[in-house]
C-alpha cells in the first residue's frame, strides 16, 4: 500500500498532533520540538502553499478547471454542513501529499507533525502504537475566545458580499470538522485532549509530552 512506503523511515518515527482549528496544535508542536530536539512539520503551512502545484496538477489530470472555485460560491452561497462534508472528503488526497513530504524528509530526530488534516482515520494505519498520536480540540468557550483574540481566526482575508455569513460558515465548518475528528479518534482509541483555556500552551505541551513519553524517552536515550 502506498501509505506504508517509507524509504527513509521517517513515517515510522513520526509523532502526530491532529484535531480542530484554534486548539494550539502549531504552538504545542513548536514547544515540543524546541524542548526535545524534534523536527516539526506544519501541515497547514505546506497545504496552503507548497501543495498548490499538486492541487493544480490533479485538477488538470481530472479535466477540472485549474482555478479555485468562486469565493462567493465557496463561502457565501453554501452551508457550513456542505463545506464540512467537502473538506472531510478532500482530506485523503491532501494527506497523501503530506505523506510525500514526510517520506522525503530525512532527519536523525523524530518528526512531530501537526495539522487539522492529519486525521485519525488516515494516520491510524501508519501507527505501531496509538500513543504516537493525540488530538487537541478546543471547548466551545475557548473556541469563541480564540475567534475573538486571534486576528486570523476572527476575520476572513477576502472581501465578500456578505462577510458575516462567510465567517459564520467558516466557523461552523471548522467546528463540524473538529467534532468529526474527535469522534473518529474515539472510535480508534486515539487520545483527545480538550483545551479549555485554563492552562497555557506550555502546560498543554507538558501533557502532550507525557502522552508521547515512551517515544521521547527513547529518542533522548539514543541521542545520549
Amino acid at each position: 500500500m502506498s501509505e506504508t512506503w517509507d524509504p527513509l523511515g521517517t513515517l515510522r518515527r513520526t509523532l502526530w498532533i491532529g484535531g480542530a482549528q484554534w486548539a494550539g496544535k502549531s504552538t504545542v508542536a513548536r514547544i515540543l520540538a524546541r524542548r526535545h530536539g524534534l523536527t516539526a512539520y506544519h501541515y497547514d503551512y505546506h497545504d496552503a502553499r507548497g501543495h498548490q502545484d499538486r492541487r493544480i496538477a490533479r485538477r488538470v489530470a481530472l479535466g477540472e478547471p485549474t482555478t479555485d472555485p468562486d469565493p462567493e460560491t465557496a463561502w457565501v452561497h453554501t452551508t457550513a454542513e456542505a463545506m464540512a462534508a467537502e473538506t472531510i472528503a478532500g482530506f485523503p488526497i491532501r494527506f497523501e501529499w503530506a505523506l510525500d513530504d514526510l517520506r522525503g524528509l530525512y532527519t536523525e530526530r523524530p518528526i512531530i507533525a501537526e495539522g487539522w488534516g492529519l486525521r485519525p482515520e488516515l494516520v491510524a494505519p501508519l501507527l505501531d502504537d496509538p500513543r504516537r498520536m493525540v488530538l487537541l480540540v478546543p471547548t466551545e468557550e475557548f473556541r469563541r475566545h480564540q475567534l475573538a483574540v486571534l486576528p486570523r481566526a476572527g476575520a476572513m482575508s477576502r472581501q465578500f458580499s456578505d462577510p458575516a455569513r462567510a465567517q459564520a460558515n467558516r466557523v461552523e465548518r471548522d467546528r463540524l470538522v473538529g467534532a468529526d475528528a474527535a469522534r473518529k479518534a474515539g472510535e480508534l482509541r486515539i487520545r483527545v485532549i480538550e483545551v479549555d483555556g485554563s492552562r497555557d500552551a506550555d502546560a498543554i505541551a507538558d501533557e502532550v509530552a507525557e502522552h508521547f513519553g515512551p517515544f521521547l524517552d527513547a529518542h533522548t536515550a539514543t541521542a545520549a
